[in-house]
């Protein structure tokens, strides 16, 4: 087995601040596989940084009203700040905007292009006449064409995961004006991921690649697999590797100008420009760790989260194999989602549980939540943290269980032979089912972090405990301490080895307690070899005990979900208000009533009905989205509310010269607006 590892975590968006769902998906199980492989002495590189370019650094900008590089800048400190007080160990926390990344981003693409990699095509997209700029596929919301969810974005629906292109969506309209975007001929350089469908597959489900075995494909998570072959079985298309905007890596090539590098080609190679950072700092070579010449047998695996999972196990793997002399991925450990307090955990409603406020809050509570995280991964589904199932997991576990065996083992030690490490006397069949099942804890905790079950491994570490406890209250030594004080030295002394043991164990999850529990048996810092053969030495003296776990009281919760409800905006079942308009702007609104005349689908348009409208003044045409709920036959002689003095516009070909207002109920179903009497055509509504 390899002791070479490069570890890559998804490069947060540094557009805002880290919340719990980001932790317990993606940084925590990395940063526990990291420390698991480094007690293995394995030549570990962990990287991650700041992710600063794309669509959403972009957006957030506009609406506080700075400049990309003050939003990048705020929160590339906030997160990185929140890594390092939490205990997680990059060796680098690098960022996109460096000078560094956008020299390694523009050799990369150049590599690419002058292998002709790349097409490059006109093709239309939408442009936003307000803001007098194309669309990036993030300034684009809709209706999903596959599963009607509302808030789908230009690229991917969030609610089904289903690929998608700005043009797919049904009732687009940009992010920046709220306005219905018009479509404008644009060049982009595309990558045609359609030509690598045969090798991708063989590669995904058979871990093959040119012949050879590259990785194990039983060890990819199913969510992995099965996202990626419905991707692949659905057809590959060409996606744009650039896009028009002002902010990101500039496309180093004369006819590139106005537009930067997609985030999906820039990002990724943040992980290769950290490791040159990092490299050029630590006096190393950064090719060892990334190109298959120095590398050898390293592997590389990507801890994300299930969104990223078509980027990093297909779009990625694209790019490394074109480049040429890269190692590819071999693993892609993603995560499902953690909802919160039975909602998505929200960043626009301040649904969320900050990490940084968290740290803030409750500094000598980290290890209580990495547990808590830990024991409710999303590896294989999704999964809800509660600051009620907080309270009773580190009450029930933390502290009635670990907690309970340290303090018992330790305050037993003390009082029988004044903190002396007993030498124990011979072990017989009332020791050796503990001593046997100690070792096969630790078995079985190495075998589920080599296969990234971490949520099972811990609860394995948890089982130690459990077993010490059952140990000690089969064995009884407080009513042997008088008759068999032989037997007693026995007992304790297999309790402080699985004390021993217990504070391995815990390292690469509760790495604080388990330099508490060290400290307290005074020994240095172990390695997962010690797990096996290391013991404690008889005569030594351990030092006294301490609470290791406070349990969480009840006014704790209801604190914490008292903030949580106070802070966030509570979701509604309708579309949030717009923004505030004068009465003079209100006032230039022509709204009249009209009868309908005459009413008929647009062919090739499910949703259109074109409408022949008697406003009093004139009788006019007007394009209406209204046929999934009512048929044309339905409406005629129906008096309308309808906009006169709306721009004309062409809409699947028929001119519009106007808009019938309508109402939406909470399930979505349209009606017309009702009026007490009835109205005279033409006559105007106040």
């Amino acid at each position: 087995m390899t002791k070479k590892y490069t570890i890559t975590a998804a490069l947060p968006y540094a557009n805002g601040p880290l919340h719990l769902g980001h932790v317990a998906g993606v940084y925590l199980p990395a940063d526990t596989f990291v420390r698991f492989l480094r007690m293995n002495d394995a030549d570990v590189l962990f990287v991650c940084g700041s992710d600063e370019h794309g669509a959403a650094i972009t957006l957030r900008a506009k609406k506080e009203g700075v400049s990309p590089k003050e939003i990048v800048d705020k929160y590339h400190g906030i997160i990185g700040k929140a890594f390092t007080d939490f205990g997680i160990e990059f060796d680098i926390y690098d960022r996109t905007s460096s000078a560094l990344h956008h020299e390694t981003s523009s050799d990369f693409f150049k590599e690419l292009n002058n292998k002709d990699r790349f097409i490059q095509k006109t093709s239309e997209q939408y442009y936003d006449a307000d803001y007098n700029q194309f669309l990036a596929d993030r300034y684009i919301t809709g209706t999903c064409p596959k599963c009607q969810s509302a808030d789908a974005y230009g690229d991917q629906c969030e609610k089904c995961g289903s690929d998608l292109s700005p043009t797919d969506l049904i009732n687009p309209k940009s992010t920046l004006s709220g306005q219905l975007p018009v479509l404008r001929k644009t060049s982009h350089w595309f990558l045609p991921m359609d030509q690598h469908e045969g090798w991708l597959k063989r590669w995904i489900t058979d871990g093959l690649l040119d012949g050879e075995q590259q990785h194990d494909p039983k060890a990819w998570r199913n969510q992995v697999t099965g996202q990626c072959m419905s991707w692949i079985d659905g057809g590959l298309k060409p996606r744009a590797m650039t896009r028009d905007l002002d902010w990101g890596v500039k496309v180093p090539l004369p006819e590139g100008e106005g537009k930067v590098l997609y985030v999906w080609l820039d990002a990724p190679i943040g992980y290769i420009s950290a490791t040159k950072k990092w490299a050029k700092e630590n006096n190393k070579k950064w090719e060892d760790y990334w190109l298959k010449e120095h590398a050898g047998d390293r592997k590389l695996v990507h801890f994300i989260g299930k969104d990223n999972i078509v980027f990093h196990a297909i779009i990625f793997p694209i790019l490394l194999k074109d480049h040429g002399g890269y190692i590819l991925p071999d693993n892609v450990p993603a995560s499902e989602f953690l909802n919160l307090e039975g909602d998505k955990f929200s960043t626009s409603r301040n649904w969320a549980v900050w990490l940084h406020e968290y740290i803030e809050a409750y500094p000598d509570k980290i290890d209580e939540l990495k547990y808590v995280l830990t024991s409710i991964a999303p590896e294989s589904k999704d999964a809800e943290f509660t600051w009620k199932d907080f309270q009773s997991r580190v009450n029930s576990e933390l502290a009635d269980v670990m907690g309970n065996f340290l303090n018992r083992t330790i305050v037993l030690t003390h009082k029988y032979y004044n903190g002396v490490i007993p030498a124990g006397h011979k072990r017989d069949e009332r020791d050796e089912p503990a001593i046997l099942e100690m070792r096969q804890i630790g078995e079985r905790i190495e075998a589920l972090m080599y296969k990234y079950k971490f949520r099972e491994a811990q609860s394995e570490m948890m089982g130690l405990a459990r077993l010490g406890n059952r140990y000690l209250a089969e064995n009884e030594p407080w009513k042997l301490a008088k008759t068999d004080p032989a037997r007693v030295e026995t007992i304790m002394s297999v309790s402080l080895e699985i004390t021993l043991r217990l504070s391995i164990a815990a390292y690469p999850f509760l790495p604080a307690t388990s330099k508490k529990i060290q400290s307290i048996l005074n020994i240095e810092a172990l390695k997962w070899a010690d797990y096996e053969n290391t013991k404690l030495i008889p005569g030594n003296v351990i030092q006294k005990p301490e609470i290791l776990f406070v349990k969480i009281e009840d006014d704790f919760v209801e604190n914490e979900i008292g903030k949580l409800q106070s802070k966030a905006s509570k979701p509604s079942k309708f579309k949030p208000m717009k923004e505030p308009i004068d009465f003079d702007t209100f006032q230039k609104l022509d709204l009249r009533m009209g009868k309908i005349i005459s009413a008929e689908k647009i062919e090739k348009a499910d949703k259109l009905l074109k409408l022949t409208v008697d406003t009093g003044i004139d009788v006019r045409t007007v394009v209406s989205g209204i046929a999934l709920d009512y048929a044309p036959e339905e409406i005629v002689n129906k008096t309308v509310l309808v906009l006169l003095n709306l721009v004309p516009r062409k809409i699947r070909g028929v001119e519009s010269q106007g808009m019938v207002l309508m109402a939406e109920d909470e399930d979505g179903k349209l009606s017309f607006l009702a009026t007490e009497k009835e109205f005279l055509h033409g006559q105007s509504v106040s």
